[in-house]
């Protein structure tokens, strides 16, 4: 073991993933690809499917892509899987093309929440979709999730359907919808599926699989961690739980009886639990004489003995007395219903901040919530989180017989997927290495934690390195560089609470906000002693690190920075400040910007060591809450000082189930006790306010210079509008067409060209509609004839300035 302390070892409450009999199927061996259609169930010698996968994504038989790992992994276990790929939703007649399945529907939006897939932050309609072939949008339904399962229901309406992904694990319960700006019930109501399994769900799908196969009904499966399910009142299933009232706020505790001023001062003390000195002195009289025989105790009466009940809840004290504490195993807390955090966006704050502090697996307790009312009521029953993977399930995840590509169904003429068929987002991970899960950075806006949960899930060294042969002898076109080697984070691998008492008790949203907590393990010597032996591979020429670093971690381990800089970046670092002032920032959980200026002298220090010119780029985003148009100012200014100009502009999306999109709906802080009168967070909204968010981070856009100079002089900061170089903006203003064009140009809004007639007498110059001089530039020998009168640009790259 290369660490002191390694989270990854720790004792796991849980049935391994290897231990379950494999299904009689598994005498048909593993498929090179899952089948996707009837002929290459024939050419397996399948008459069935036991179990189909239906998902929104193309099927990509990679670690990376969530329909491979569970098929792959349901395979493993003896169970034929099919695939149903992007189909075509208008009728149930697709989701019949393999079949009726033995066992049950797999659904699944796909890799990314169907709507955050289909529309940008700003509710436009994206033209692309980076996980279909040729990156062509409109090939999945909006709310993909509910569309499939419902159309699965209709091809098939005795078959279970079980729901998962990331679309089913961010809307367990009645969530803020961003698209149509209002609450929507658990989508576990509105697909009508039979079970919905959040988070990484291979525990949770192979003991279901094995369980429907032994013919239990999976109306009975209600105790398996990290599932959500409906229940009517009166199921027998719900006996023996202990309810715990959360569906109100601010509701008054116990209430200490006044002391009564009529009563003797013997008599208050009693009143109060305690005695006074005339008391005492007198008992002590009393006993005195009773030792001296003048009392006779009668010998049959016994004194009475009181002893615990073990079948009761045990007590606590408290402020307010002793109270009673179910076990925590057959607990489940009852939040607001779907129809009062629907009307009440403080009970919704309040909601959102109890599912938040039940989602570490060793404390969270279950979780209910009641939609409907009358003959329409049930409950939506949530178990607790799924018991994280151990270092010997993750590496047999991982090592399951991936081919590592596209279909071929995808496949051009040529056979190839690297032209017209290309699936972008394949192509992303086409080199890369996926070693961890989780994250324990609890950044509000991010829905990682949500899904993946903060207990870091890591593979072993060996995993790793035997994946990067498979890449480097097996995967066409490789050309001797790893992509990444990461994962949600970059520098998390192996890192954890330094006892698993610790990290079964606490109940922290975050381990390194507001400070690294003293009990998390931040040594990196397992990712450093894993990037040399990588990079030492023969045939590998540079080993690349692309997941998002976390810096504030980072600067705690001196040499893991040395060996990131010195042989692990491309020229560019990107990195996740997010924002420079201390409003947003607490709002995000991030950390202050003194922590990127400490990890920059790093930076700039082994790069220079390095004999390297190599630079950060820091990323912001626009438009979160909590964030006010003087923290956008400041952070203009900071940007300029230091010489960004930012070329893409990440603006706040309020995924569901974030902490920063109830934020966002409430206008409350979850991180915080929810009352009445609890703290009110700013919040950006309405296209004009969000668009001058935008703009401050793009200061040097002359297309953002008119709304800027209107906003800085309604501040009283006019002092920033001049032509100095420690002014924001110019006070001119050259020829736009006042659009914004984004590194994404297909889903930019172009506006056309305003034309002005020039002005006689009018000089004109290169910021007032002068075209540009013609440098030369771009023409060729004996061609200057033949372009003559005409200015010459060189066309540049997307994003590239000209």
């Amino acid at each position: 073991m290369n660490a002191p302390v390694d989270v990854s070892f720790f004792a796991r409450a849980a049935k391994p993933l290897t231990s379950y009999r494999k299904y009689w199927a598994a005498r048909f061996g593993t498929a090179k690809f899952l089948p996707m259609s009837r002929a290459e169930m024939d050419v397996l010698g399948w008459d069935s499917c036991d179990i189909i996968i239906v998902t929104g994504d193309a099927y990509v038989d990679h670690p990376s892509f969530g329909m491979a790992v569970i098929g792959r992994m349901l395979e493993a276990q003896g169970f034929r899987v099919g695939i149903i790929a992007q189909p075509d939703w208008q009728s149930a007649d697709p989701f019949k093309a393999l079949g009726k399945p033995n066992l049950f529907f797999g659904v699944t939006a796909g890799n990314m929440d169907s709507m955050i897939n289909r529309y940008t932050a700003d509710h436009k309609i994206r033209s692309d979709d980076a996980y279909t072939p040729g990156d062509v949008g409109g090939k999945r339904p909006d709310r993909a999730a509910i569309v499939y399962s419902q159309r699965c229901r209709e091809a098939y309406k005795d078959v279970p359907i079980v729901l998962g992904g990331i679309e089913g694990s961010l809307r367990r319960i009645a969530h803020y919808d961003y698209w149509s700006d209002k609450v929507r019930r658990s989508i576990v109501v509105d697909a009508k599926c039979d079970l919905l399994l959040y988070g990484n769900a291979e525990r949770a799908i192979v003991e279901i699989a094995h369980r429907l196969a032994a013919k239990e009904p999976v109306t009975q499966i209600t105790d398996v961690r990290g599932t959500a399910f409906i229940r009517r009142s009166g199921d027998e299933t719900a006996q023996g739980w202990f309810e715990i009232d959360s569906t109100s706020v601010d509701t008054p505790g116990r209430v200490e009886a006044h002391v009564n001023p009529y009563l003797m001062i013997s008599e208050q003390a009693r009143e109060q639990g305690a005695t006074c000195a005339r008391e005492e002195e007198a008992v002590e009289v009393a006993a005195q004489a009773e030792s001296a025989g003048a009392l006779k105790a009668n010998p049959a009466i016994k004194p009475l003995t009181f002893v615990p009940n073990p079948s009761l809840p045990s007590t606590v004290q408290t402020a307010q007395g002793r109270v009673k504490v179910p076990p925590r195993d057959r607990s489940v807390i009852r939040l607001p219903s779907y129809e009062q955090v629907k009307s009440d966006p403080v009970l919704y704050a309040h909601a959102n901040r109890v599912l938040h502090l039940e989602t570490n697996p060793g404390n969270a307790r279950a979780l209910v919530q009641a939609h409907g009312e009358g003959a329409t009521a049930r409950d939506v029953w949530i178990t607790p989180p799924p018991i994280p993977l151990t270092m010997e399930e993750m590496d047999y995840v991982f090592d399951l017989p991936y081919a590592r590509s596209p279909h071929p169904i995808y496949a051009d003429e040529n056979g190839s997927h690297d032209h017209a068929t290309k699936i972008p987002a394949w192509e992303m991970i086409r080199f890369s290495v996926n070693i961890m899960r989780g994250c324990f950075g609890g950044c509000t806006f991010c829905s990682i934690t949500e899904h993946e949960g903060r207990i870091i899930q890591s593979r072993s060294e060996d995993s790793v390195i035997r994946e990067i042969e498979a890449i480097r002898d097996n995967v066409k076109g490789f050309t001797g560089a790893i992509s990444d080697l990461g994962g949600p984070t970059a520098n998390m691998y192996r890192i954890g609470c330094k006892t698993p008492e610790i990290e079964a008790a606490c109940r922290k949203p975050s381990c390194v906000y507001p400070g690294i907590c003293q009990n998390l393990n931040t040594n990196h010597n397992p990712l450093i002693k894993m990037y040399r032996r990588a990079r030492a591979l023969k045939g590998i020429k540079k080993i690349l690190i692309s997941s998002g670093l976390r810096y504030d971690l980072a600067v705690q381990s001196p040499e893991y920075v040395k060996e990131l800089v010195t042989h692990h970046v491309g020229g560019y670092l990107k990195i996740a400040p997010e924002h420079t002032e201390q409003g947003p920032l607490t709002k995000m959980m991030k950390p202050g910007i003194g922590s990127y200026d400490k990890f920059k002298q790093m930076f700039d220090k082994y790069s220079a060591e390095a004999g390297k010119k190599q630079f950060l780029i820091p990323y912001f985003i626009a438009a979160h809450p909590g964030t006010s148009d003087e923290d956008m100012m400041n952070l203009a200014v900071w940007l300029k000082k230091n010489g960004f100009r930012a070329d893409q502009v990440q603006t706040f999306y309020p995924s569901p189930m974030a902490t920063a999109t109830a934020m966002y709906h409430t206008q409350r802080n979850p991180l915080r006790k929810i009352s009445r009168d609890s703290e009110k967070v700013d919040i950006v909204r309405g296209e004009r306010r969000r668009r001058l968010h935008k703009a401050f981070l793009r200061y040097h856009d002359p297309n953002n210079w008119p709304v800027l100079r209107e906003a800085l002089k309604a501040m009283g900061r006019a002092d920033l509008i001049g032509n100095g170089k420690h002014h924001l903006i110019p006070t001119f203003q050259p020829l736009t067409d006042g659009s914004y064009q984004s590194a994404r140009r297909k889903n930019s809004t172009t506006v056309a060209l305003k034309t002005t007639t020039p002005v006689k007498g009018r000089i004109l110059t290169q910021h007032t509609g002068l075209p540009p001089r013609d440098h030369g530039v771009g023409k060729t020998p004996g061609a200057a004839g033949k372009t003559a009168g005409k200015p010459v640009r060189k066309p540049g790259k997307p994003g590239q300035p000209r």
